[in-house]
């Protein structure tokens, strides 16, 4: 069992989910069996520039600790950092480099994948250095089918592109759900370049650049409503140019885990997600 668990929320002007989404995860890592997770399980809210009342709200938190406490060596603990407002990508990138763990994973602030699919990750990094949720589970049928209809159009449009211009066989690159040994965050969030809405597909491919083992994990999920991203014509282009310079930016990138598969160790998670929750 790892010591310590990082567990990254990025938020922006979620004011109305922030409080909900941190009583479900709090009151499931209250709950967890001891060895399921870490000792110590290190929650770190990023505000994006958020101007509603989604810090005020973390900062009320009972498990709120400020920054000039250090960290504790067991038990769970609530942080924040705030940083100027850049996108998801760009939150979760501050966070991931800022948490001091053994393993750290970033989920949606909306814990639209429950909390009691960690134990997924964890046990998949027993032999991975990067494991990818994925809303496809291992009979074949998508999670994502909740989304509506033009949602699910546009996103197979974009995995087919993803899949032939860089992340090659991952099928679910924008599951919200990923997690990462400590060296393999810190290289792979250092090297970050793209930090729209198609960041994970940059983790991905300088994750098969630099030859990381990559686990392919199942997990429940539930589309929640209230997302601010909308298809225009500005995200369209926003999207395909970031898409396409991802091979360019990172053209003279080189290995640095010599043991993996030149195409990045893909294992999968056997397991069944058992029973799922509401909505999922």
């Amino acid at each position: 069992m790892p010591t310590s668990l990082g567990i990254v929320l990025p938020a922006y002007n979620e004011e109305a989910r922030i409080g909900p989404a941190l009583d479900e995860l709090f009151a499931y890592l209250r709950s967890a069996p001891p060895g399921t997770l870490a000792e110590a399980v290190r929650v770190l809210v990023v505000d994006d520039g958020s101007t509603d009342r989604t810090v005020e709200i973390v900062r009320s938190r009972p498990e709120f600790v400020s920054e000039s406490v250090p960290a504790a060596s067991a038990g769970s603990e609530l942080r924040l950092v705030s940083v100027p407002h850049g996108g998801k990508g760009s939150a979760v990138r501050a966070g991931m480099l800022a948490l001091d763990a053994d393993l750290l994973v970033f989920a949606d602030a909306d814990m639209a994948t429950p909390p009691d699919q960690l134990p997924r990750l964890v046990r998949a990094l027993d032999r991975a250095d990067v494991a990818l949720g994925s809303r496809i589970q291992p009979d074949g049928s998508d999670m994502r089918a909740s989304q509506p209809r033009f949602r699910r159009w546009v996103g197979k449009l974009f995995r087919l592109a993803a899949q032939v211009w860089v992340t090659g066989p991952v099928n679910d690159t924008q599951c919200g759900f990923k997690g990462f040994r400590a060296p393999a965050a810190k290289d792979l969030f250092g090297l970050l370049e793209v930090t729209s809405i198609v960041f994970d597909v940059d983790l991905i491919y300088l994750a098969r650049r630099r030859h990381y083992r990559m686990a392919i994990v199942p997990v429940v999920w539930a589309d929640r409503r209230g997302s601010r991203m909308h298809a225009a014509p500005k995200l369209a282009a926003r999207v395909a140019w970031d898409l396409i310079r991802i091979r360019f930016i990172h053209r003279g990138l080189g290995r640095v885990a010599p043991a993996a598969d030149a195409a990045g160790a893909q294992a999968v998670e056997p397991q069944s997600n058992g029973a799922s929750r509401s909505g999922s």
